[in-house]
């Protein structure tokens, strides 16, 4: 269904949610972001900036970009989006990405890349259809996070970002986890194994904790590779979370989907566990909107949505993607209807 703007169906939708859809997103401990991804100069639109609803923006930023030399860190693109997003009573949360999905966008810097020492810095993933690794497909790039020297670099990224915006910004996040070199081994590239990557997500938590004491951190955490729950249990990912607890590092992750028992047997749970211990969130990306309930093949709503991340998995934020045309005619009249 679509909604416009229009007084009339602001009044349906209200009387809807009210006649059983409950969600409402007036809680204080409910805060909605809107992840802008790359396309970070939308922060100007007014459909964003007139939705009071929208805590802040979350804007990714990639290793690549924010080194492009040894050492040498131009951070001029975070300050600009946290400029004016203040000026406009706004706040920014930073997603820091070395991971990419695209086969051709390797995320790490050049000099990370090109020196021996870092072993390439990037390693690819694979698409593994029916366990068929002799047939996998490359599917995008993941930093080597297991690998000593180029996590070395990267912390000192992160180190290099907190001296300039811990406290400044709401918060930073690390993608997600999951990564896929295929199960037999034949595909895992040098170095890797499941328990050193566990590892490895372990430390770089606690030096983006160091790095952010101020901020809100928050780890992505959805699947491990290694394990597949609840059959194939390692703790890989539960032993994420609870040095997450430990930390004081947030946890959540992609995606919203209320209906997919890989998401339930997986993070869900997990997120459930920490909420009101650590800070929480959940990404709505692109596909989650269209998701359908497999019980009656209805696609979910934007009520769903909001009420099984408040009341299922208890998060503190919503990050809501801008995939069309659910953003500009579900989303954004559901959250101004409910304006004051």
């Amino acid at each position: 269904m679509n909604y416009s703007l229009s007084a009339v169906s602001k009044l349906a939708w209200c009387l809807l949610v009210c006649l059983g859809c409950s969600a409402d997103v007036s809680g204080a401990t409910l805060r909605h972001y809107v992840f802008f991804n790359m396309d970070r100069e939308r922060i100007s639109e007014a459909t964003f900036l007139d939705t009071k609803a929208f805590e802040g923006a979350q804007l990714k930023y990639t290793w690549r970009e924010l080194e492009r030399e040894k050492d040498a860190y131009d951070f001029s693109v975070i300050q600009h989006d946290l400029a004016f997003l203040r000026a406009k009573g706004k706040k920014l949360f930073i997603q820091l990405q070395e991971t990419s999905f695209d086969p051709k966008n390797i995320l790490v810097p050049r000099y990370v890349q090109n020196d021996a020492q870092y072993n390439g810095g990037a390693d690819k993933q694979y698409s593994v259809e029916n366990d068929d690794e002799a047939h996998a497909v490359p599917c995008g790039w993941v930093a080597r996070r297991w690998d000593p020297a180029v996590q070395e670099r990267f912390h000192q990224l992160l180190f290099a970002l907190g001296k300039e915006f811990d406290g400044k910004v709401a918060g930073i996040n690390l993608p997600e986890t999951s990564v896929d070199f295929g199960e037999s081994g034949k595909l895992f590239p040098k170095g890797f194994t499941p328990e050193a990557y566990r590892d490895a997500i372990i430390t770089n938590m606690a030096v983006l904790k160091r790095a952010f004491p101020k901020s809100i951190t928050t780890q992505y955490a959805n699947f491990m590779p290694g394990e597949w729950l609840p059959d194939n249990d390692k703790s890989f990912l539960r032993t994420v979370y609870q040095r997450a607890k430990e930390l004081k590092v947030g946890v959540g992750g992609p995606d919203l989907l209320p209906y997919r028992r890989g998401q339930l047997n997986h993070a869900y749970p997990l997120i459930k566990e920490c909420a009101g211990k650590i800070p929480t969130g959940i990404a709505v990306q692109d596909g989650n909107y269209a998701d359908k309930n497999p019980k009656n093949g209805q696609q979910v709503t934007i009520p769903e949505l909001v009420e099984f991340a408040r009341d299922n998995l208890k998060v503190d934020y919503i990050f809501w993607c801008t995939e069309e045309p659910f953003y500009s005619k579900n989303l954004i009249p559901f959250l101004q209807a409910q304006q004051p």
